[in-house]
């Protein structure tokens, strides 16, 4: 029994406190009850309701208001505390209409459960048609003028948009070819300008000596040493005696050089220094250190024995000086 009257004095206490509860308010206007066909206006909602209700807008869940006018864009909506556990929120809907007439729009709700809470007022909106006969509001259209061709319109738009990072980058790349071309042909990145060549053996007797002080066979270095060796006699024979031993083989300056009247006295002196350097570059062999020294004092021998002889003057004609 009393468990009975318990319930039903907290039913009656429960039920009081639901009747004291606010209700929401809420009221709706537009900017503008005139349209021009075609141009938007916005809807303004106020709301007022207690904190923690959780509500919805009947025009949240449509496109339309009506057949002719639609829902173009719902704006965020701003949310303030006023105080007294009450919040006021604010939402602007954007209406548009293309069809001209005069509009009464559905009557904004905001419903929580089973409770419903409309707007006071009933929206209407007229929509006011453009005149398409009058001349003061149609302008002719202008032909479009066709674009003028440019040579750069036919390339890609990555070379149009990034010609200053890829011109520089095709010039370097252009003197880098250049100098790889000059580096190959002249053995120099930069041409030089050309100076006076000494003669033959005084040139060939200065590499030698250069190629001794570098001591290339004393670090091992066997095979690079007779290849210095052997091409700096080629290039000498060359310069001499107008030989393309550069090209030739070591058979070959055998050859030429044994038919050459001034080289067959001293035919020996290089038969010696090129077998030796074969068999060094080509067997893979080290020579001994004397056959090292003696392959260079051959050279310079034989570049000695070869070199021009200046002509005798004649003793009259130096009397006569």
């Amino acid at each position: 029994m009393i468990v009975k009257r318990f319930t039903i004095i907290l039913l009656g206490i429960t039920t009081c406190l639901a009747s004291l509860a606010t209700p929401a308010v809420l009221k709706a206007h537009l900017d503008s009850a005139t349209l021009l066909m075609g141009r938007v206006t916005v809807l303004h909602i106020d709301l007022v309701r207690d904190k923690g209700t959780t509500g919805r807008l009947n025009i949240d869940a449509v496109d339309t208001l009506t057949r002719e006018v639609e829902v173009a864009a719902r704006l965020d909506g701003d949310t303030s505390d006023i105080g007294n556990g009450r919040e006021q929120i604010r939402r602007d809907i954007v209406l548009q209409s293309f069809d001209s007439g005069l509009y009464v729009l559905p009557p904004v709700a905001y419903i929580v459960g089973t409770d419903t809470t409309f707007a006071p007022d009933r929206l209407s909106l007229k929509v006011i048609p453009v005149n398409v006969d009058s001349l003061d509001n149609v302008h002719p259209l202008k032909p479009v003028a066709e674009p003028e061709y440019k040579w750069y319109d036919a390339l890609p738009m990555w070379l149009v948009n990034y010609w200053w990072v890829i011109l520089p980058l095709a010039a370097l790349c252009v003197v880098i070819a250049l100098a790889v071309y000059m580096k190959r042909k002249h053995g120099a990145f930069i041409p030089h300008v050309a100076r006076k060549r000494l003669p033959p053996a005084d040139e060939a007797l200065q590499a030698l000596h250069l190629l001794k002080r570098r001591g290339l066979w004393q670090q091992g270095q066997d095979k690079q040493y007779f290849t210095e060796l052997t091409d700096i006699l080629r290039v000498y024979i060359d310069r001499r005696y107008g030989i393309n031993a550069v090209e030739m083989t070591t058979t070959e300056i055998k050859r030429t050089l044994r038919e050459h009247g001034e080289t067959r006295a001293v035919d020996d002196h290089l038969n010696m220094i090129l077998e030796i350097a074969d068999w060094v570059k080509f067997a893979g062999q080290r020579a001994m250190p004397a056959d090292n020294e003696s392959a260079w004092q051959r050279a310079v021998d034989f570049v000695e024995a070869t070199r021009p002889q200046p002509e005798p003057v004649n003793a009259a004609e130096g009397k006569h000086a």
